[in-house]
């Protein structure tokens, strides 16, 4: 009998043989700061003026005490904003930045591929910079020489060996250098998100090679925003924010971090839209989104239980007044309506002096996005007397770990069948 591995079985055989693997990657206590001077000369005449201005700096902890592991065979993903410190600390474990304070240890030859340009000549033809590049990464000049060829076919670029690389586009450049960085034989490869450069089809072809990397047991640490990258490929993952270390483990509970700090940090402060009605036997005082123990929220993670709430204040008595709300997406498209006449029935009489507090709870299916809410009360009937209508009152971020291209996420199932 011929037993089959599943999916989830070859993930727990990875994951307990990663447990139990060699440090390939140690670092310790890690710290790099920069000094940033408050004032630069920028003229010889502004020195002569101002020379003591230069004088006081202000200290940027790039990174802050930064301790981790990778196992030997383990993808590794590093997440934060823009300035978190990633790119920092993965020239820290290159040895291309001194550390101001602990210790990198890595276990094994390793490819960087960490900033455009650098270890290129741009007076130089594509031939003579992979074959620089290539010894200075560990290949022998007959090992380069062999790889030369297939280096060219992966990175797409047999048209143009001759060309100065000055004359090269960021994306040809990206696609050179990340060749030439996979054919070294590294035990452990550095990635920094320059990979968006490249287009998507050669994203594509990076892909593919992560997971061949992967299966073949090599270590890899991945600096990038894709938050679905990190949970493809990565086994574990970091995210760093203001240079330090804010949660290491689970790919997908690490991605949701990362996007709670990207969106849920973002406080709205516009003008509400266009308002509707004379407002005068009621009128829409507050609006907001909350979830599900009724905290008001600027995002919320996609799946997770979304509320919308409106306050009106009575001015008049009103018999069955109808509540409504529309949301809409960054484009402008309405991709959700309702009001309580068809969906809830008679509100009810209300007395002057009063307010409703009014919540319509929703399953949130809705696609990574900005969306905007516009509540309205109505005078009873067909809805068509509007009384208080204010567009674009309320805001919410719709964040997600996925990204498909439609406007709701609806659950659905995939069957596959070979005939």
């Amino acid at each position: 009998m011929t037993v089959v591995a599943t999916g989830e079985d070859s993930e727990t055989q990875r994951s307990q043989q990663l447990q139990t693997a060699p440090a390939a990657v140690s670092v310790r206590g890690l710290r790099k700061s920069f000094r940033i001077p408050h004032h630069t000369y920028s003229t010889l005449k502004e020195r002569v003026l101002h020379p003591f201005a230069a004088r006081t700096f202000e200290e940027l902890k790039a990174v802050d005490d930064v301790s981790f592991e990778v196992a030997r065979g383990e993808f590794f993903g590093i997440v934060g904003r823009n300035g978190s410190g990633k790119s920092t600390l993965l020239k820290l474990l290159a040895g291309i930045y001194e550390t101001d304070e602990g210790e990198v240890t890595i276990d094994g030859r390793l490819s960087p591929f960490i900033e455009l340009g650098v270890g290129f000549n741009p007076d130089l033809a594509a031939r003579d910079n992979v074959a620089i590049n290539a010894i200075m990464l560990g290949l022998t000049r007959k090992q380069a020489s062999e790889r030369f060829d297939d280096i060219l076919k992966f990175a797409e670029l047999e048209e143009f060996i001759d060309l100065k690389l000055k004359n090269y586009s960021s994306g040809m450049s990206v696609r050179l250098a990340f060749s030439v960085a996979i054919e070294v034989d590294a035990d452990v490869l550095l990635v920094d998100e320059v990979l968006a450069v490249g287009d998507a089809a050669f994203q594509h072809k990076c892909f593919e090679e992560f997971q061949r990397m992967k299966d073949e047991g090599r270590t890899l640490i991945l600096v990038t925003h894709d938050m679905g990258a990190v949970q493809r490929f990565c086994d574990r993952a970091m995210l760093i924010e203001r240079g330090r270390v804010v949660e290491i483990g689970d790919p997908e509970r690490v991605a949701r971090a990362y996007n709670e700090i990207n969106f849920g940090r973002l406080v709205y402060d516009v003008e509400d839209g266009p308002r509707y009605g004379d407002h005068v036997a009621a009128e829409i005082v507050d609006a907001w989104f909350e979830n599900e123990v009724g905290q008001r929220l600027n995002a919320q993670l996609q799946g997770d239980p979304l509320t919308f709430a409106m306050a009106v204040r009575f001015n008049e008595d009103l018999e069955d007044p109808i509540f409504a709300v529309t949301l809409r997406n960054s484009k402008r498209h309405a991709i959700f309506g309702t009001s309580s006449a068809a969906f809830h029935g008679p509100s009810g009489a209300f007395k002057s002096g009063q307010i409703a507090e009014v919540k319509i709870s929703m399953q949130n299916l809705f696609a990574a996005d900005s969306f905007t809410a516009t509540p309205s009360i109505a005078h009873s009937g067909t809805g068509q007397s509007a009384i208080d209508v204010r567009e674009d009152m309320a805001r919410v971020i719709i964040h997600s770990t996925k990204y498909t291209g439609g406007v709701i996420d609806l659950p659905h199932e995939y069957t596959i069948e070979r005939r």
